[in-house]
C-alpha cells in the first residue's frame, strides 16, 4: 500500500466515504468486452460480404487479428492489463467451423462456438453474444427481421432462435447468465412510403424468436436512431424497442450511447429505465457527431453513466457492456483503453459522497451542491485507481503502454500492413 493511497484514503474518509468498499465493488463489477474491435468487425465466415448495416471502422492500422487464434491472443493480451472481472461479448459472425462443419447464420449450433466457451473457462470469463443481422447476402433491400419477403424474414428468425439456443449453451457450460441481445440494421435511406408495415413485421418475428424460454438467458433489443444507407428511417427505433420491452415478460431494453440523437444521452435515461425495469443492459461507446463507435474515453458522459449507475444502487442490475471498433489505432490498445476508462468510471461515482449531495439538492441548497460537486473533481481519485492496479497485479496508467508496444513489434506487426504505436 504506498503512501500517495493513504493519504488518498485519509481525504476521502473525511467525506464519509471507505476507499478500501470502492476498490471491492470496482473488483467484482463485471464489464462485457467485445471482440469485434479486434479485427474490426470481420469474423470467420469468408462470405465475402464486406461490412454493412449502416456501421463502418475506419483505418487501416497493422495487425488486425485475421484468425480466432490471432484474436484469442490478441484478447488476452489486452485483458491481462485490465484488472478486475471481465466477460467476453461475442457475434454470431465469431463461428468457428472445422474443415467440411460450415453452416450459414440459420443453422449455427453450439459446436460452432466450443473453442470460445473453452477459451472462457481459460480466461475465467462470462460470454454474451449478439445475432449477426448484418454483411450477409440475405439482407435484402436493407431489411432482415421487418422485410416483406417471407424467405428473408424466416432466415433470419430461424438465425435468432438459433443464437439465443447458442446463448443458452453458454450459460449452461459456464454457469452464468448469457446476454442475448438483437440489433437489426433495417431501415430506409429515403422517405419511406410505410413505417407502419415494417414495424409490424418486426413485432411478429420477434415474438417468434422470443416464442421459448430458454435458462440462463436474458433477452434484449437494442435500437438505434440511424446508420449509413439508412438515414431516413429506422424499424428498430428507441420508442418501438422500449415498448416492445415494457409488453413483453422477460425482454429488456438495451441502451446503446451511440444509438441516439447528438443531444440526447443515455446517463439522463437510466433512473427512468429503472422505474420499470430490473435489468438495465448497456453498450457503452463515444459517438462523435454520429454513432461512430469511437474508443470510450474518460469523458463527462461516461463518468455520468457511472455515476447514475451507483448512487441508485443499480451496479447489480447494469450489465455494462462495451462497444467500439477502430481501425487506425493499435487494437489491443484501443481495448484497454476503453475497459479501464470505464472503469474508472465506476471508481469515480464509487468514491462520491451521494448521499451528502442528494441531501443538499432536496435541501434547495442548489449553490452548495455545486460548489461541492466541482471540489470532488480535485480529489485525489488516482491514488486509488493505482492501489486498485496494483491489488488486480496489472500496471498502471504510465506503465502498460510499453507492454502492448512490445507486443506489436513481436506479434502485430508481423501480421502485415503499416502504421506506428
Amino acid at each position: 500500500m504506498s503512501g500517495m493511497y493513504e493519504l488518498a484514503r485519509e481525504k476521502y474518509r473525511d467525506l464519509g466515504i471507505n476507499t478500501e468498499a470502492a476498490i471491492r465493488t470496482l473488483q467484482q463489477t463485471p464489464i462485457s468486452i467485445h471482440c469485434w474491435q479486434g479485427d474490426d468487425v470481420g469474423g470467420f465466415e469468408n462470405t465475402g460480404e464486406t461490412l454493412s448495416g449502416g456501421i463502418q471502422a475506419t483505418g487501416n492500422y497493422m495487425g488486425k487479428a485475421r484468425t480466432p487464434d490471432e484474436l484469442m491472443a490478441d484478447f488476452e493480451k489486452a485483458i491481462s492489463l485490465i484488472g478486475g472481472m471481465k466477460r467476453i461479448n461475442l457475434h454470431a459472425c465469431y463461428a468457428i467451423f472445422e474443415a467440411g462443419d460450415a453452416a450459414d447464420r440459420d443453422a449455427l449450433l453450439p459446436r460452432h462456438f466450443e473453442k470460445w466457451v473453452a477459451f472462457a473457462r481459460k480466461n475465467h470469463l462470462g460470454i454474451d453474444f449478439n445475432p449477426t443481422f448484418f454483411s450477409h447476402p440475405m439482407v435484402k433491400g436493407g431489411l432482415t427481421l421487418s422485410s416483406p419477403d417471407e424467405e428473408v424474414r424466416g432466415f433470419w428468425v430461424r438465425h435468432g432462435i438459433a443464437c439465443r439456443k447458442i446463448a443458452a449453451y453458454f450459460a449452461k457450460e459456464l454457469g452464468t447468465h448469457c446476454l442475448c441481445n438483437i440489433w437489426i440494421p433495417d431501415g430506409f435511406k429515403d422517405v419511406p412510403a410505410d413505417r407502419f408495415s415494417p414495424r409490424l413485421t418486426l413485432q411478429k418475428s420477434l415474438d417468434e424468436i422470443f416464442s421459448e424460454r430458454l435458462d440462463g438467458v436474458i433477452d434484449c433489443v437494442e435500437s438505434k436512431v440511424f446508420g449509413i444507407g439508412v438515414e431516413a428511417y429506422t424499424v428498430g427505433s428507441s420508442e418501438f424497442y422500449l415498448g416492445y420491452a415494457a409488453s413483453r415478460d422477460n425482454v429488456y431494453d438495451l441502451m446503446d450511447s451511440g444509438h441516439y440523437h447528438p443531444t440526447e444521452v443515455i446517463s439522463d435515461k437510466i433512473s427512468a429505465m429503472l422505474c420499470y425495469f430490473d435489468r438495465i443492459p448497456l453498450h457503452v461507446t463515444r459517438p462523435v457527431r454520429w454513432d461512430s463507435d469511437h474508443v470510450v474515453r474518460l469523458d463527462d458522459e461516461l463518468k455520468e453513466i457511472a455515476t447514475e449507475l451507483v448512487r441508485n444502487n443499480a451496479l447489480d442490475k447494469a450489465m455494462i457492456g462495451l462497444d467500439f471498433f477502430d481501425a487506425s489505432i493499435n487494437r489491443v490498445a484501443a481495448w484497454i483503453i476503453g475497459t479501464r476508462n470505464m472503469q474508472k468510471a465506476l471508481l469515480h461515482a464509487l468514491l462520491m459522497p451521494h448521499q451528502a449531495l442528494k441531501a443538499l439538492q432536496d435541501g434547495e441548497q442548489f449553490t452548495e451542491l455545486m460548489a461541492r460537486q466541482e471540489a470532488l473533481k480535485m480529489m485525489p481519485i488516482s491514488a486509488v485507481w493505482d492501489e486498485f492496479c496494483r491489488r488486480e497485479a496489472v500496471p498502471d496508467d504510465m506503465t502498460w503502454f510499453e507492454s502492448v508496444k512490445q507486443y506489436e513489434n513481436d506479434v502485430l506487426s508481423h501480421r502485415g500492413n503499416c502504421g506506428n504505436a
